[in-house]
């Protein structure tokens, strides 16, 4: 056998957490570029009990799977709590973030010293591609609740999945 998982190889696993309410094309872009540098990139989706989200976690999950699915080393899996204990469950040493701005630095930076000091999981910051610079969840779900065009900014499944919640609320 060759390859990553060969005798006396390691697989190469990191992790793109967030709360991916809804994915994006700047979400997928990280992920993307995530997937051609790891054997196994894990998309962690994070659980928050306090905070209503426009998608239940099993829907973001189901359209991060569907989006993702072309690139065949990505898992996502629903997570709460700490982001290390999910890294360490499986053992992952890598955590890939997009960074936007100057400001997005600040907080990431503040993270991935607690998240390295508390268990060792180094972080990794990938510049988020020009195109995507002002891209967040937020402005997608603003923007296309007042009737604005996001077609550009979410992948197409998302799109649907998008048009068809805000039919209803």
């Amino acid at each position: 056998m060759t390859g990553p998982e060969s005798e006396g190889s390691q697989v190469r696993r990191a992790v793109c957490p967030g709360s991916f309410d809804p994915i994006t094309n700047g979400h997928l872009d990280i992920i993307s570029r995530a997937s051609r540098l790891y054997d196994e990139v894990y998309v962690a989706v994070m659980i928050n009990q306090s905070k209503k989200g426009l998608f239940e976690i099993e829907e973001r999950i189901d359209l991060i799977r569907r989006v993702t699915a072309e690139y065949g080393n990505v898992r996502v899996e629903a997570f709460h709590g700490l982001l290390v204990d999910f890294c360490k469950q499986r053992e992952i040493p890598a955590i890939v973030k997009g960074l936007r701005a100057v400001s997005d630095f600040d907080y990431e930076l503040q993270m991935a010293q607690m998240n390295n000091g508390l268990s060792g999981v180094e972080t990794l910051f990938i510049p988020t591609n020009p195109t995507y610079s002002f891209l967040s969840s937020s402005l997608v779900k603003e923007v296309a609740t007042w009737g604005g065009d996001v077609s550009h900014l979410v992948p197409a499944e998302v799109l649907q999945a998008l048009g068809e919640r805000l039919r209803k609320d």
